[in-house]
């Protein structure tokens, strides 16, 4: 993908001094930032401010220096406005992954305040995901036909009024309802985030620097869901794990109202595909309904069967819908053609049920076998989790050196390498013997690893996809997650003891890892071709000012 690390390489270039903008389109600097055009008043070949459009020539040097200061100040103010539209979409996705995993240690305070039984505990985190995993292709496509301000709007309103009520409850029904009305709030907003940002940067250095800054983010927020619970429960309340989502949604919501631009007005013939939608709800949330219910019941169980064929006769009934009837699918035709969507994808949800998993065998290792409490086992993720974050920081550079497709090998490979160290542990081990020496090798591959992946799925894909791509790429992740984890402990359960399990899941962990790596050998070396038009357009916060809307051609035409 070098290629494209330079800029967007489909990007006009910018119009000739003299030419002013629409203001009934507006630059980009006004849809991120705020401002008002200005870009080229630097770039202008003869030295003209741009901004002024009509300079004397015997004043072409005073008129050049005064363009360019005002190009560079409102490229500035453009650059200060990606900045803060880069913090907004972190932080949302930064409490969606938080949720996932902050009431885990809360569960036992949880069970003794409202009178939870054994069973229905277990829902407390199954709504959650089962509501997470199965709304995500909708949510994404949501995004792509009502505007990603507005849905980024009501996502986070779903989700933090949902936190609100549920830190609430004083019945478990009431927590549980909650909790699924939060993972909806969460499924139309964590791709909304993902929207805003390939919608945002351009193709190049400048969005894979923010991509790496979101899966940052996001595996801070599943390493610090253990952290922070522990520390809200031990010192406040089980109550202020959710509790906390609304002062931190109302502050989002208010930031999101004054930095995202209006969203424009759609074509009136583009309307949701409720059949696909319906479907692909059904298939995936029973799919992931079936896999929960084999960790209680087993593999042969009438509950586990019920799920997953029907979730697997939704899905046939899914592609039978999209491929013939739907005259605007839930999936775009032409995304699903471009292969670094397909292998991205398949890649992507190989990942997961690499990784997600690992927080769960380490933590029951840490509190089973070493004895450690909430908060310790929470402190005891701070490796993982800061090795993570630097190695995601460092991941354009390296997509810059060696291309996406080799570092999605390579860093696959490492953490191969840091699961099967971690396999090696035993009943005596401590914490530094352990631990920490193959916590920092797999999270630092891991951290490596998803960038590139993310920037393979989202590379060529157009605005109007946008959110069906950032839809299919976090379910792909999380039913894996779900998949992977319901497999392993099924592998854990056949050992003779508590640790010979965690060490067998390990070492299957590994092998999936180097699954991953010869899956991504199929990635196309670069970024795939758009898969519709792929000049800039008026709802791409990357277009010039006065380039013209574009006409559809090819995939798009034929949508």
């Amino acid at each position: 993908m070098a290629e494209h690390e330079a800029g967007d390489p489909h990007r006009p270039p910018p119009a000739a001094a003299g030419g002013r903008p629409d203001p009934a389109r507006g630059g980009p600097a006004g849809e991120v930032a705020g401002g008002t055009g200005g870009d080229a008043g630097s770039a202008a070949p003869d030295g003209r401010g741009a901004a002024d459009g009509q300079g004397d020539r015997g004043n072409q040097n005073g008129q050049g220096a005064r363009g360019g200061r005002e190009g560079q100040g409102a490229e500035g103010a453009r650059g200060d406005g990606r900045r803060a539209v880069l913090a907004l979409a972190c932080a949302a996705q930064f409490m969606v992954i938080l949720d996932v995993s902050v009431v885990n240690v809360a569960l036992p305070s949880i069970k003794d305040s409202l009178g939870f039984d054994a069973v229905a505990l277990q829902w407390v985190v199954g709504a959650y995901a089962i509501a997470f995993a199965g709304l995500l292709l909708l949510g994404g496509r949501l995004a792509d036909l009502y505007g990603r301000r507005r849905v980024f709007l009501c996502g986070l309103a779903l989700f933090s009024l949902s936190s609100l009520v549920g830190g609430l409850a004083g019945a478990p029904g009431v927590l549980i309802a909650m909790r699924a009305v939060q993972g909806l709030g969460a499924a139309v907003l964590a791709p909304a985030t993902l929207t805003i940002l390939t919608t945002t940067f351009a193709e190049g250095q400048g969005r894979t620097r923010a991509l790496a800054t979101w899966t940052a983010v996001s595996s801070a927020g599943g390493a610090a869901g253990n952290l922070i619970g522990g520390v809200l429960t031990q010192s406040l309340s089980w109550r202020w794990t959710l509790l906390i989502n609304a002062p931190i949604g109302l502050l989002t919501g208010l930031l999101a109202l004054r930095l995202l631009p209006a969203d424009r007005a759609r074509e009136a013939a583009r309307r949701l595909d409720v059949p696909g939608a319906a479907l692909a709800t059904i298939g995936v949330t029973g799919l992931v309904f079936g896999v929960t219910q084999a960790e209680r019941h087993g593999w042969a169980g009438p509950a586990t069967l019920a799920g997953l064929g029907g979730g697997a006769l939704a899905l046939a009934g899914l592609w039978w819908v999209e491929a013939r009837h739907a005259g605007d699918p839930l999936i775009p035709r032409a995304l699903l053609r471009a292969p670094g969507v397909r292998v991205g994808n398949a890649v992507m949800l190989l990942a997961g049920a690499c990784f997600i998993p690992m927080w769960y065998f380490l933590s029951l290792y840490m509190q089973d076998v070493l004895h450690y409490g909430a908060l310790a086992t929470g402190l005891g993720f701070l490796p993982h989790t800061l090795a993570g974050i630097v190695a995601a920081r460092l991941a354009p550079l390296a997509i810059r050196r060696v291309g996406a497709r080799a570092l999605i090998v390579a860093s696959a490979l490492l953490a191969a390498g840091g699961f099967l160290w971690q396999s090696a542990l035993g009943p005596h081990s401590d914490y530094v013997s352990g631990l920490l020496g193959p916590a920092l090798v797999m999270s630092t591959g891991m951290g490596l690893l998803i960038t590139p992946i993310t920037t393979t799925v989202t590379s060529g894909v157009a605005p109007d996809a946008a959110g069906a791509a950032s839809g299919l790429m976090n379910a792909a992740r999380q039913v894996g997650g779900t998949f992977g984890l319901a497999v392993l402990v099924s592998v854990a359960g056949t050992a003779a003891g508590a640790v010979a399990g965690y060490q067998r899941a390990f070492w299957a962990i590994a092998g999936l890892c180097a699954l991953v790596a010869a899956l991504a050998a199929a990635l196309p070396p670069s970024p795939p071709a758009r898969t519709t038009d792929p000049r800039p357009t008026p709802d791409t916060p990357d277009a010039p000012d006065g380039v013209p809307p574009n006409p559809p051609t090819g995939a798009e035409a034929t949508r």
